[in-house]
């Protein structure tokens, strides 16, 4: 496979004392803004800058089907995931309106919906296929198509770069996509599958063991067909590599495209839910760089998304029920990065301000 090469780098982390002391000494009680504290802290060494700055944000939603979908695995029907992009295209959906209140430019991105959208203005045409491979019985991507999805990601964060965005969200919409990333936390972090398989878009009891037993099947097909990728290689790249390939689908993909490219060029990245935590997992596992960029948006109820954070040594801004996806959690919490850039650029010091500084 050759998959697109990224430079991602560690933030330097020499301003990381002059931040801290910018940040101490706001008129404040030392700690008392919590997480936007640690939200400043991040977003400052993130842009090197003690006066960092969230300029032009935008949200890439890429829409995809699964072959897997074909097992029963999700509640909603196929035909969702084309009708809700065409919503989409009209306006109507979670996403349109919580770019809207936000002021994100949205991007609608048809990667393999099993529909033909190119004649609908808004939805940009990057169709790999009309959906992926049922990775019950084979490799969801080919190596090209795998190629080509994180080459399409890479190239969307580009175009909105040279619009001078540097904060990005991103969101999917394709039926079955918790059965994926189910199977990537469950190999990428050793937690039992059983952990990490959830209702969803809304199965019940019986819904979700068989959604189990399908994935089960599954990942033991994966590994009769890769005797030579043994546990303890969970953490190559050769490892994340194929298990992205298996399993992945076309929008998972290219977000994860557009993941490293946000990170290359040193963009904040807002990552979503239970979907979007898994392909910042597998990302992280290609370039362990790219979690310094991350900021993990809300904490979702699919069983496991907790467990997933806690694997990348993360925590939600957000604990209030969403399942949506759409990205529509990275953008409810958008408002709290705005919040600590702020703080840190607006708010007084106990100098300026001639108030005793008591700690």
């Amino acid at each position: 496979m050759n998959m697109k090469t990224f430079r991602i780098t560690t933030p330097d982390e020499a301003l990381r004392p002059a931040l801290q002391n910018k940040i101490d000494n706001l008129n404040k009680p030392k700690g008392s803004m919590g997480r936007l504290e640690e939200l400043a802290l991040q977003i400052g060494l993130i842009q090197h800058t003690l006066s960092p700055e969230l300029r032009h944000p935008c949200h890439l939603l890429f829409g995809a089907d699964h072959g897997i979908e074909r097992e029963g695995v999700s509640i909603s029907p196929r035909e969702i995931t084309w009708q809700q992009m065409i919503n989409f295209s009209h306006g109507g959906g979670g996403v349109n309106m919580f770019c809207r209140q936000h002021g994100f430019d949205l991007f609608l991105i048809d990667m393999g919906v099993d529909y033909d959208l190119h004649s609908y203005p808004g939805i940009i045409d990057c169709k790999v296929a009309r959906g992926t491979r049922n990775f019950l019985h084979e490799a969801a991507m080919t190596e090209e198509e795998t190629d080509r999805c994180i080459e399409t990601g890479a190239r969307m964060v580009t175009e909105c770069h040279e619009r001078g965005c540097n904060v990005v969200s991103i969101g999917e919409m394709g039926i079955g996509n918790t059965s994926p990333s189910s199977i990537w936390m469950h190999l990428l972090t050793g937690t039992p599958l059983e952990m990490c398989v959830g209702a969803g878009a809304g199965l019940d009891n019986a819904g979700i063991r068989h959604k189990y037993e399908v994935l089960q099947n599954a990942v033991q097909h994966f590994r009769a067909h890769h005797p030579d990728l043994q546990d303890a290689d969970v953490c190559s790249t050769q490892y994340a590599t194929e298990m992205l390939r298996w399993f992945g689908g076309f929008e998972m993909t290219a977000a994860i495209g557009a993941m490293l490219r946000a990170a290359e060029l040193g963009m904040v990245i807002l990552v979503d839910g239970f979907i979007m935590t898994a392909c910042m997992l597998m990302a992280s596992r290609l370039y362990p760089a790219i979690r310094h960029y991350a900021v993990f948006c809300h904490e979702g109820d699919e069983a496991g998304h907790r467990r997933m954070l806690a694997a990348l040594h993360a925590r939600g801004l957000l604990q209030i029920g969403l399942r949506l996806g759409e990205g529509t959690g990275a953008l409810c919490a958008y408002p709290l990065l705005q919040s600590a850039v702020r703080m840190l650029n607006e708010m007084n010091n106990f100098e300026n301000a001639h108030i005793t500084k008591y700690f």
